[in-house]
């Protein structure tokens, strides 16, 4: 019976890989504790995500384990064992400023339990796939130092840069810069994924994500900004711009696109590949852009102030260069830019937030 695993299933990328692999596998176990909550209280909660699933995909089968649990990790991947055709391991600690509060917690959610899901794949499943959401905060703050341009609402790269016209490679050195703890336990996770793939003969493929969004995501705060701001200027919640004048770019991959990534890799595996993998050139902002776009997309005005203190390690400007992966599978591409992915936030978040429009 084919079955697929997807850790952190009731967020945004976990959920979607429920909800697409589902029509192409016998089963789908999904592996969620909803740590989310504790990391950014109860309004960041995935509880209605699983709850979802559980409710309207007949053959998802939910699992409250934690990932730190090496012996549950462990017992859940021998009791599937060969079954086992593919795992999407999205669960992490996600932000920059919660690490910092608890650092035990963010290394050994990222980085060991990273480790346990390796090891148990390798001991009862060595012939599935192996998908691990990394982040561009591997890189730490090395963008920091390419020449950028002020321009009236954002930061861009200067022009004679050989990197201008499709952002930044997997080239990008990782060493001698600031990642924040959260960037340092995924840069852990991160090389053990391609060290397994490459050691051991698994494939392994790292997917290095920009800012990954949708409707599916319960932003907060201190993590998952597009959405949290859409929510902020639908629901009338303040919101504080962070640093660099609000001109700081993230480039935006919508969730089905990434998904349909996975997908493609899944087909044609790889041992120990790293990609880069964002919006790119295609679909990326500015925060005050990004404003721009919610206020547009909602027809309402953000509460919004100002914060000079950037957050550390923070980017001031990151585009995924994605033709390593594009050259590798060619089928795919992507088919949001950044008015599609706001709106799509926006119609199916409205009801959720409990938003007058």
């Amino acid at each position: 019976m084919k079955t697929i695993i997807v850790t952190g299933s009731g967020g945004l990328i976990g959920a979607q890989c429920v909800r697409h692999f589902s029509k192409i596998a016998d089963r789908v176990i999904g592996v969620d504790n909803d740590m989310r909550a504790y990391f950014f209280g109860e309004g960041a909660s995935t509880s209605w995500s699983v709850e979802e699933l559980t409710s309207t995909i007949p053959n998802y089968e939910h699992r409250s384990l934690d990932i730190r649990d090496r012996s549950g990790v462990d017992a859940l991947i021998s009791e599937f064992s060969s079954d086992i055709s593919l795992i999407v391991h999205t669960a992490a600690q996600p932000s920059h400023d919660w690490a910092a509060n608890e650092p035990f917690t963010d290394f050994e959610v990222n980085a060991m339990g990273t480790l346990n899901l390796l090891e148990s794949t390798r001991q009862h499943a060595p012939k599935a796939t192996f998908i691990f959401t990394s982040t561009n905060k591997v890189y730490g703050d090395t963008p920091n130092r390419l020449p950028l341009v002020a321009l009236e609402k954002r930061w861009e790269l200067d022009e004679s840069h050989e990197w201008f016209e499709h952002g930044i490679p997997e080239a990008m050195t990782i060493d001698d810069s600031t990642h924040s703890l959260f960037g340092a336990s995924k840069v852990a996770a991160d090389v053990l994924v391609q060290e397994y793939g490459r050691y051991f003969e698994m494939n392994t493929g790292v997917f290095r994500g920009g800012c990954l969004t949708g409707p599916g995501h319960s932003g907060a705060e201190l993590h998952g900004f597009l959405a949290y701001l859409m929510k902020c200027t639908a629901t009338g919640l303040p919101y504080t711009v962070f640093g660099y004048e609000g001109k700081q770019v993230r480039d935006n991959i919508h969730a089905n696109d990434l998904v349909m990534a996975f997908e493609h890799f899944a087909k044609a595996p790889r041992s120990g590949e790293a990609y880069n993998i964002g919006g790119g050139r295609h679909a990326n902002c500015s925060m005050l852009e990004a404003i721009d776009v919610c206020e547009r997309v909602a027809d309402r005005t953000l509460e919004w102030t100002y914060s000079e203190d950037n957050r550390i390690g923070d980017h001031m400007w990151w585009v995924s260069d994605i033709r390593k992966f594009e050259g590798h599978y060619p089928l795919w591409g992507l088919t949001y830019d950044i008015e599609g992915i706001v709106r799509d936030i926006f119609d199916e978040g409205v009801e959720r937030w409990g938003a007058s429009v």
